[in-house]
């Protein structure tokens, strides 16, 4: 299915994003829509041991492989709309990283959808992390997670 190029917007950003508007955005005048589902991702404070996560990117590529990502799952499922935003340099816990945003006419096709993309996103997309504790210090970059890795094999 080609969604037209208006219904797709994918941003790596500093900048906090505010759910309800990209929501908005991305529904607004549209009778066509169903079912809209929301991922948001949050930093997490891993039983207080963390203070930030630090989020770095390739720029340009990381864009371009979320593309190719939202392309994949927009030829898998009749979705109408997608918006991905992943946030990138120190990001505080309980504080947005990442918003995946899909709509469909059916509830399934969206829920697909957003769950193919956050799959792929952890696994292919050029980010890396690295956690900060909770003094503040650098405790090193984060490692890929195997379970990451087995939930992106489901789609296979």
């Amino acid at each position: 299915m080609t969604v037209p190029s208006e219904r797709i917007t994918i941003r790596v950003q500093h900048d906090d994003f505010d759910v309800a508007q990209e929501t908005k955005l991305l529904t607004s005048k549209r009778h066509d829509v169903g079912a809209v589902v929301t991922f948001t991702g949050l930093c997490r404070g891993e039983g207080d041991s963390l203070s930030a996560l630090e989020l770095e990117h390739y720029p340009g590529m990381a864009e371009k492989q979320l593309a190719k990502v939202v392309d994949a799952a927009c030829g898998r499922w009749p979705v109408d709309g997608v918006t991905v935003i992943h946030r990138v340099g120190k990001i505080g816990v309980g504080d947005q990283i990442v918003l995946v945003l899909a709509t469909s006419r059916h509830r399934d096709a969206a829920f697909e959808a957003a769950r193919f993309i956050m799959d792929f996103l952890k696994t292919d997309a050029p980010f890396w992390k690295k956690e900060h504790g909770a003094d503040g210090q650098s405790k090193g970059w984060v490692d890929a997670r195997e379970a990451d890795e087995t939930a992106k094999d489901r789609w296979r």
